[in-house]
This record gives structure tokens, C-alpha cells and sequence, in this order.
């Protein structure tokens, strides 16, 4: 179906709903590169304007990608719950962010209303908001999830321990963690990116993560972050926590990860066999960032924004305890600088909270795009503000394996104490124990502490 509309006398036509979508995007370097993007801001007005008369029910008509040419096409219309979005079934995409904005809509009525929510309404919605409305509706929403410990909880604010070692050295990797539990990190995972996806090496990181928990008594749980085919062939044999797997927003794109929904399903199963939580089962962890659908050529000429969002549906259906959006990490052929970095970050939090997900934000940029570490302390501080259940908690925010900037254990320790923030209730209370921090929150001098846990 073709789009038109009236701009200070010129008229845009549209050919369908996805470049209305695309053309009204936010300026984005990748949609650019691909060839989808506005040519102006006046056209981009306009797409804007066009996309705010569009109702919502036609996103359930207008699909992007054809149903029976991609199975997340499938995932998100067989999945959706018609009862659930009965009370904004009449509402066009700019009605529906008057809604959103309303006083009346709390928390509540947003957990409510997400099954009944598809990836590409909410990536409408956000086309046409303020950076401060993706902020307000996000901040009424609370997502909590639980393994060995509470995340998403409002209050609370938890950090990914990240000790990443270009050569997986245990000692290197031990340093790590260490400082970062003395700055009170770890709470969502200590996760490790591995320097090789080898499953002997895996199972060893495991192995020493595990042990390190468990003589210490961290209410905390491990990850390392190989691929889900690696996951699978030690899961009974190492000591698997969360298990992990980028993921993206076309059949396409998770086929150029290797995998499929079916291989998600099973490895979902297969972690809930193992019963590792102690006060909860949710133990999915997906990482996904717009510009992974354009880098594999799998994008159907839909924006990038979008195809993130339509991420989010994989990841929902399998009851995740993380969501990552890594918002800066591929470069600035797809988010050219901080600016653009900012906007898409507050968009995936606002998409991803709004279909349901605990989201979290790896706040990162990689050194050759335009953007520095004052970019991401405005990013870390806006997501703070919108309810961002974590971050990652990098030494010196220089991830020397991957070798991005990200942020520090030191970011953490502002955030929370600027937004009087605490970690998961459950990892404050050994914080407290071990007197790393005191009742206020406050880190203590900690050279009799390090001692401890050497």
C-alpha cells in the first residue's frame, strides 16, 4: 500500500509502509549506507508526519517481510495476543504516544499491554518521539527478572562484570574480577567474552568463574558468551549458568549467526533442565545492536531501527534474564557518532522495555567513530534516569580483547550514587557482608577486603 502526504504544498508518496518507516527514521548513518534513508529533513518530516496517521492495526495487515518468507515474520504474528491489544486496537501511531505519555498509564497498564505489542508499532512509535519521551515511558516500566538474584527491580541498578582477557588468562581474568566486585559489579552476570570459541577453553573459564562464586558465596550467576552450538556441547559437563546468543531481527540475519528459533527453543530447554537458579529460572541472554541485519546483508530494506525491535521478539519468547543492546559496538558505517549513538540507545531501551524485556545497554563506541567518553556519560546518565536495568562494567572501560570503549566499574559506582541507586538487593546484602560497601552504599577502603578474596 502506497503512502502520500502534504508538505507546505509538496507531496511525498511513500510505496509502502516500510519506507515510510525508514524514511522516518532519525538520521542513521547505516540506513544511509543502505540506500533507505530520507533524503532531507523535510522529507523526513513528512515521513514523519505520514507514519503518525498510520494506524496501528496496519501493522498487522502491512507486514515488512512476507510471512511465509521469514520465520520471525511468523514468531511475531502467530505470537500476538489479540485481548491484549483491544484497548488501543482504534489508535493511530500518533494517538498511541499520547497514550503512552498519559498520567493515567502506569507500569502496570504497560505490563499489561505488551503481549499485545509487535515489534514494528513500538519502533513506529518511538519514529516520532522526543529522546525525553522514550526516557518518561521507559522509567514507568519495571521488568524484573531472577536466577540468583533480583534484577530490574525500580531502585536498583546492576552492572555486567566484563573481564575479558585477550589470551583468556586466568590470573588476568581473576584481577578483573576482583576489581570490579570492589566497586560493587557483578550483579547482573560476570560474563566473559572468550578469546576462542574452543569448547575445552570454555568449560575451564566455566570452571574458575564457578569455583570463585562458590567459595566466596556470590549471590551472582556466570556466563561466558560463546556461541549457543558451543553452549550445547558442554552444557552437562561444565557448570552452565546463563547461556547466551546474539540474535537479530530477520530469519536471515540469525541464519548468518548460526542459528534458528528451533536451535534457540532447544538450548531454552535444555537450560531449564538444569535448574541452576536458586531463586529463579530465567537464565536466556541475548545481545543484539542495530546495524547486524545491514552487516550481514539480510535486511529486506527495512531500517535498522526496526529490525532491531524486531529483535526484541525473539528474544521474548523465550523468557530471557538479559537483554543487551550493544549500541555502539559494530562502528559508525551504522551510528555515525555520539549523537546518533544517544538517540539509538534510548530507542532500543524504550522499544525493549515496552515489549516486556529487561533491558540492559552496553554504553560503547569503537575509536574510529565520532564520538568520546563525555558522549557516553551522557548516554549512561539518560539511561540511568529511564530505568536501564544494567550496564557493562569494563576496567578502565577499555576492553583490551574486543577493543571498544564501553564503561568503567567507576561509571557504575557514579550512577548509582548521583540516582541513589543500589544493586540487586540479594548481591547488597554480600557486599555488606563482606564489607566491601557500608549501609549507604558508600565502597570502603578496601585493602583488607582485596586480601580476602586474593
Amino acid at each position: 500500500m502506497a503512502y502520500k502526504f502534504t508538505l507546505r504544498g509538496k507531496t511525498y508518496s511513500f510505496k509502502d509502509l516500510k519506507t515510510v518507516l525508514a524514511k522516518a527514521t532519525p538520521e542513521r548513518s547505516g540506513d544511509a549506507l543502505a540506500g533507505i534513508a530520507a533524503e532531507d529533513n523535510k522529507e523526513r518530516i513528512a515521513a514523519q508526519y505520514c507514519l503518525s496517521e498510520i494506524p496501528l492495526k496496519a501493522f498487522l495487515d502491512d507486514l515488512l517481510i512476507p510471512y511465509e518468507k521469514d520465520e520471525v515474520t511468523r514468531l511475531i504474528i502467530d505470537d500476538h495476543d489479540t485481548e491484549a491489544f483491544k484497548p488501543i486496537s482504534s489508535l493511530t501511531v500518533a494517538e498511541f504516544r499520547d497514550y503512552l505519555l498519559s498520567y493515567e498509564v502506569d507500569g502496570k497498564t504497560l505490563k499489561g499491554l505488551a503481549p499485545g505489542l509487535i515489534p514494528e508499532m513500538v519502533a513506529a512509535v518511538s519514529k516520532i518521539m522526543r529522546n525525553q519521551d522514550l526516557i518518561s515511558i521507559a522509567s514507568k516500566i519495571e521488568v524484573v527478572t531472577k536466577f540468583r538474584n533480583t534484577i530490574g527491580l525500580k531502585g536498583h541498578f546492576s552492572v555486567r562484570l566484563q573481564p575479558n582477557n585477550p589470551s583468556d588468562d586466568p590470573k588476568g581474568i581473576a584481577a578483573s574480577i576482583i576489581d570490579g566486585l570492589m566497586y560493587g559489579c557483578g550483579d547482573a552476570v560476570i560474563g566473559i567474552n572468550p578469546a576462542t570459541d574452543n569448547p575445552q577453553e570454555v568449560s575451564k573459564l566455566l570452571k574458575q568463574l564457578d569455583d570463585f562464586r562458590q567459595q566466596y558465596e556470590i549471590p551472582t550467576q556466570n556466563c561466558i558468551l560463546s556461541h549457543l552450538t558451543t553452549t550445547f556441547e558442554i552444557i552437562d559437563k561444565a557448570p552452565v549458568d546463563l547461556i547466551f546468543q546474539s540474535i537479530g531481527g530477520t530469519e536471515k540475519t540469525n541464519s548468518s549467526f548460526g542459528i534458528d528459533l528451533k536451535l534457540l527453543q532447544e538450548a531454552y530447554e535444555a537450560g531449564k533442565e538444569l535448574g541452576r537458579g536458586t531463586i529463579g529460572n530465567q537464565m536466556m541472554y541475548f545481545e543484539t545492536g542495530q546495524g547486524s541485519s545491514l552487516s550481514a546483508d539480510a535486511h529486506h530494506g527495512v531500517d535498522q531501527q526496526t529490525l532491531e525491535a524486531r529483535a526484541y521478539a525473539v528474544a521474548r519468547k523465550f523468557d530471557p534474564f538479559l537483554v543487551n543492546t550493544v549500541v555502539g559496538f559494530i562502528g559508525p558505517e551504522y551510528l555515525y557518532d555520539g549523537k546518533q549513538i544517544i538517540r539509538a540507545a534510548l530507542e532500543d531501551h524504550f522499544c525493549g522495555k515496552l515489549l516486556g524485556l529487561p533491558m540492559g545497554c552496553d554504553v560503547c563506541y569503537t575509536n574510529h567513530a565520532e564520538a568520546d567518553q563525555d558522549d557516553m556519560d551522557s548516554l549512561l546518565t539518560l539511561l540511568g534516569v529511564a530505568g536501564c536495568n544494567y550496564i557493562m562494567g569494563v576496567p578502565g572501560a577499555d576492553d583490551i580483547m574486543l577493543n571498544y570503549q564501553s564503561t568503567s566499574f567507576h561509571d557504575a559506582m557514579y550512577l548509582r550514587k548521583v540516582l541513589n541507586k543500589r544493586p540487586a538487593p540479594e548481591f547488597e546484602e554480600w557486599l555488606l557482608k563482606m564489607g566491601i560497601f557500608d549501609d549507604q552504599g558508600n565502597r570502603k577502603e578496601l585493602k583488607e577486603q582485596m586480601l580476602k578474596l586474593k
